[in-house]
């Protein structure tokens, strides 16, 4: 909103200064402070109104040092999360761009599912929540609804660039082509061409079913990374904080790949409109740092699925948008590592419970961070050291630019 008025005074009345807003880099810095702001502002409101109102943690029996102490801690603060996402987006984004409508809509879906969730576990004192199937059921059609947009909207596209022109006649230097054109391509890490086609990835496909394949990938990546990014939401400070640095590490890939001389540079995909993005991003780091004022040990209250739910869809679809999507498992290698944790562990016991009678266990407990806390760390060490490593998978993201 305040891009358009701003817009308003410079290209009308001429007002000086005014024309700073035209700018990503200006709107993206304004966008995290409005959005950490209302964060925090909101956050200690929350915490007041939920401790009034008994909206408090739902606390399973895990026999770990210090956990039955969260129980009066208050829960649903996705809330404050998603009010800081959506308000400075409105304020400063393009509100006409696909990528911001499409993301706006994510979070607004995510955040009714993970909402729901809380209201049962809390309200209807039902510790299993939301049935899984619902949830996932939700997930998946936010995957289809993303991935049809991003398949046949007009605005998704990529530009790439043609032969190029010699002006023989007029002596001039020879003119490039770019054009615009509608595309599965992705970027994949380590490769040579650094590019994958969706269409080319099953041998005989017809070009006219290549819209089921992608749709099938993004509901899966949507799902997948939604889920993991629940798990993770167990201890004090370590989904907001692991978001937040996968948040910035997308803020600077939307930039590159929006940006025609960087992508040149880089060799990567160069997506029209793409840049705006950055704006979206912004305002989820500050989301995710603002929430962490209070949400770190010992934490004041909790996100809940209302915001974890929200934050892996919103993680899923950016990094879709961006064409990033196969750099997940490295940039989320947290979120990867917690949810492998629990799959193995799953598995390993029913499989021994099947061969020798009794279950066995891998780790002490699932998912991993729990297993940690039984070897006697302390929460808040473990989550400063899980940001540690997040960071340093966030950089190796962003070396595979130049990898081939």
């Amino acid at each position: 909103m305040f891009y358009y008025l701003f817009q308003y005074f410079h290209e009308t009345l001429n007002w000086p200064g005014t024309g700073v807003f035209k700018y990503i880099s200006f709107r993206a810095a304004t966008t995290a402070i409005f959005s950490l702001l209302i964060t925090i502002v909101m956050g200690k409101k929350l915490i007041h109104s939920f401790h009034e109102r008994q909206v408090k943690e739902v606390v399973r029996e895990l026999d770990l040092d210090g956990h039955q102490e969260k129980r009066n801690t208050p829960t649903m603060g996705g809330i404050a999360i998603i009010t800081a996402i959506v308000i400075p987006t409105l304020l400063f984004a393009k509100l006409t761009n696909t990528y911001i409508i499409l993301l706006l809509t994510a979070t607004l879906w995510m955040g009714v599912i993970g909402f729901v969730d809380d209201y049962i576990k809390v309200f209807k004192q039902d510790k299993k929540g939301l049935a899984g199937k619902f949830k996932v059921f939700g997930q998946v059609s936010l995957g289809l609804v993303v991935g049809l947009v991003l398949y046949f909207h007009k605005d998704v596209v990529v530009r790439e660039l043609g032969a190029p022109v010699a002006v023989i006649e007029r002596g001039e230097a020879a003119a490039v082509v770019f054009r615009d054109v509608k595309s599965t391509k992705t970027n994949v890490p380590f490769f040579k061409n650094n590019e994958l086609d969706y269409s080319q990835l099953i041998p005989g496909l017809s070009g006219q079913y290549t819209w089921i394949v992608y749709v099938l990938i993004v509901t899966f990546v949507v799902t997948a990374v939604s889920n993991a990014t629940n798990l993770t939401d167990g201890l004090d400070g370590l989904a907001a904080g692991t978001s937040a640095i996968i948040g910035t590490t997308l803020a600077i890939l939307a930039y590159l790949s929006g940006n025609i001389i960087f992508s040149q540079y880089l060799n990567i995909i160069y997506i029209p409109d793409l840049g705006e993005l950055v704006i979206f991003c912004t305002a989820f780091v500050g989301a995710c740092v603002g929430f962490l004022w209070y949400n770190t040990y010992p934490a004041q209250i909790f996100m809940g699925d209302t915001g974890s739910l929200t934050i892996g869809g919103l993680i899923a679809v950016l990094a879709i948008m961006i064409r990033k999507e196969l750099l997940i498992p490295l940039l989320c290698g947290i979120f990867l590592i917690e949810n492998l944790s629990v799959i193995i562990q799953v598995f390993y016991f029913k499989y021994t419970q099947r061969k020798y009678g009794v279950g066995k266990r891998v780790f002490k407990m699932a998912p991993i961070h729990h297993h940690y806390q039984k070897l006697g760390l302390h929460e808040a060490k473990i989550v400063t050291r899980f940001w540690i490593l997040g960071i340093l998978l966030a950089i190796f993201t962003l070396t595979t630019l130049k990898l081939r």
